[in-house]
């Protein structure tokens, strides 16, 4: 009897153990996920630095992100069959001093950068969101375009941008826009 006893006690500790490593590892994948629905784009790379002269004298607040019908007033990505077009990054300046930064990289760089790698946001608001135990924050300036991003669950792809030292460009895959983000570390 007593010995029937310690072998379903053995049997349950065995299939809690069992159950505690799938969420284990179902929480791994959530924060760092390759797959990907099959509605979300992806860009291939980040923007290339912006050498040209058509910069006109309206600020990014000042204007209107709606190049086509349908797309958001808000900085984003174009998919077109040959590359793909950062709507909003080409009016960025590198004197802008909106994204001017005192200390790049203060709390080092993020190297997990490029399609390659598809993070599920954890958690957070604007001022600091974080997945799988990095943090950033969204420029103070481009906060008003990421109203409507799901702080817990949207998958989010990190770019490094050009055009501005110590900043990335964080693109919500769900939506198609993107914002400037700093490293805040781990």
């Amino acid at each position: 009897m007593k010995r029937h006893i310690l072998m379903i006690l053995g049997t349950m500790f065995l299939m809690t153990v069992y159950v505690a490593a799938q969420d284990h590892d179902r929480d791994r994948d959530r924060d760092h996920d390759r797959g990907r629905d099959k509605h979300e784009y992806v860009p291939k790379h980040g923007p290339a630095r912006d050498r040209d002269d058509h910069h006109d004298d309206r600020r990014s607040g000042d204007r209107d992100f709606r190049d086509h019908e349908g797309h958001p007033n808000a900085p984003h990505v174009d998919r077109d069959a040959r590359h793909d077009r950062w709507v909003g990054h080409e009016r960025d300046r590198d004197d802008d001093r909106r994204y001017h930064v005192d200390h790049p990289w203060e709390h080092g760089r993020f190297r997990d950068v490029g399609r390659r790698h598809v993070w599920v946001l954890a958690g957070g608001r604007p001022d600091r969101f974080w997945f799988n135990g990095y943090n950033f924050t969204v420029a103070e300036y481009d906060r008003r375009y990421c109203n409507d991003w799901y702080w817990d669950r949207d998958r989010v792809v990190i770019y490094d941008d050009a055009d501005h030292a110590g900043w990335y460009l964080a693109f919500n895959a769900r939506l198609g826009t993107y914002v400037h983000v700093t490293f805040l570390g781990r």
